[in-house]
């Protein structure tokens, strides 16, 4: 193997581009932080911490290959390594098996209920790359696939899966159709002509109430989380910096433009961030 092989499997992998690890690694974070109170296992958490990094870059290269007949033909995505024909897709299939497998033998380490709880996240990071084509609702799925990581963490931690975890799985959810619809409206135009789905498109004139909805109920439930739980105020401040964030949001997205609508969901980074020194602080302080 190369090093232009290995390159452009980074490539596939969009190691060039962690945005994807990081909104996948902060609610897992979140979970871990709050089932340890504060203070995780070692172990589990270097686990998680690496699991998000190997699923996230499996599920790029399923992505990848799903859309290897469509990619060649929109403008952001034509120079990726399968459309442009750099990597097989024998080469990508093995790749993603790869990742899985060791991603996995991670899981091994952990106790049993995370183990049966990573073989749905592997399915569901396995299928989602192909709803856009059969539901206008490829954003619910990818949450549903990102949120997993959360029951998954107080599995792992406690050896439970508590009520506040699900809730927690919910707020990644809608959080996750909240930035990904931003995503989505970036690309709107040309999914419309290769007849991909997206809520971006199902959602029309109506996109930005929904995502505003969307994010109002992550922030009422987080608030709600807090005040259930007896957090202090170093997680209220992070609370309302994440909430200054989502103005912010708003406003780049109020013309729909697509440079900014992209922009917008990058700086989804920075809400679970927020978020996450809120909960940290919390404990610490």
């Amino acid at each position: 193997m190369t090093k232009a092989q290995l390159y452009q499997y980074a490539l596939l992998m969009r190691l060039h581009r962690p945005i994807g690890i990081l909104l996948l690694l902060w609610p897992t974070l979140w979970a871990l932080w709050i089932a340890g109170n504060g203070y995780p296992d070692l172990l589990v958490t270097i686990v998680f911490i690496l699991g998000v990094i190997l699923m996230r870059s499996a599920g790029c290269v399923i992505n990848d290959y799903a859309d290897r007949h469509i990619d060649p033909h929109v403008r952001r995505t034509s120079d990726r390594p399968l459309a442009a024909r750099r990597v097989t897709e024998r080469e990508a299939l093995i790749l993603f098996i790869v990742l899985c497998l060791i991603a996995f033998g991670l899981v091994l380490l952990m106790n049993w209920l995370t183990i049966a709880l990573s073989v749905i996240a592997a399915i569901l990071a396995a299928t989602y790359p192909f709803m856009k084509r059969y539901t206008h609702w490829p954003q619910v799925f990818l949450g549903i696939a990102f949120g997993f990581s959360i029951p998954m963490a107080f599995a792992a931690q406690t050896g439970t899966v508590p009520i506040l975890a699900w809730w927690l799985f919910l707020i990644n959810v809608l959080w996750t159709v909240a930035y990904d619809t931003m995503y989505a409206m970036a690309d709107r135009e040309e999914d419309l002509i290769i007849g991909v789905k997206s809520t971006a498109i199902l959602f029309g004139k109506a996109d930005k109430a929904i995502i505003t909805f969307l994010q109002i109920a992550v922030l009422v439930l987080l608030f709600w989380i807090g005040q259930n739980n007896n957090f202090n105020q170093f997680y209220f401040i992070g609370l309302l910096i994440a909430a200054s964030l989502v103005i912010y949001q708003q406003w780049l997205i109020k013309d729909r433009e697509a440079g900014r609508c992209f922009q917008a969901f990058l700086n989804n980074n920075w809400f679970g961030a927020a978020i996450f020194m809120g909960i940290a602080a919390h404990y610490y302080f």
